[in-house]
């Protein structure tokens, strides 16, 4: 798919768990906010039987950290489907407090079967949802 995506976002807030010794969030929280805002932008578009059948797992993750965030900051987590080829999807994330960024993340995702486990492809009208057509 070469469409534009819709960006999703997803709010965090962060908490005394995120914190490390250095009084900032330990830069594994930011994977984690990736993978709760990407799933939370799956559960979100797609269809329920479809939310049902798939589970996604994650192939690679490519963060560039720009600044720190700190205890009870909001922060957002916008995601943004680049494309989907086969059974893997493609994402880019962009982590912000304000008008700052605090990291950039691209990674990539396997659909997977939620009974057999197996790499799954998705069906065509599902991937569709993601990439809505603009009306001129």
């Amino acid at each position: 798919m070469t469409a534009a995506a819709r960006p999703h976002d997803h709010d965090i807030t962060v908490g005394p768990d995120a914190i490390d010794f250095m009084g900032h969030v330990n830069n594994a929280h930011y994977l984690s906010w990736v993978q709760e805002a990407v799933l939370a932008h799956w559960r979100k578009i797609a269809p329920p039987e479809a939310v049902a059948q798939h589970l996604w797992v994650a192939l690679k993750h490519e963060i560039t950290y720009r600044r720190p965030a700190f205890l009870d900051d909001q922060v957002i987590a916008t995601v943004i489907l680049e494309k989907v080829q086969g059974a893997r999807a493609f994402y880019e994330t962009v982590i912000k407090r304000g008008e700052d960024v605090l990291a950039e993340v691209k990674s990539s995702w396997c659909c997977i079967d939620a009974e057999t486990l197996r790499p799954a492809r998705l069906a065509s009208e599902v991937v569709a949802r993601f990439f809505p057509v603009e009306k001129v």
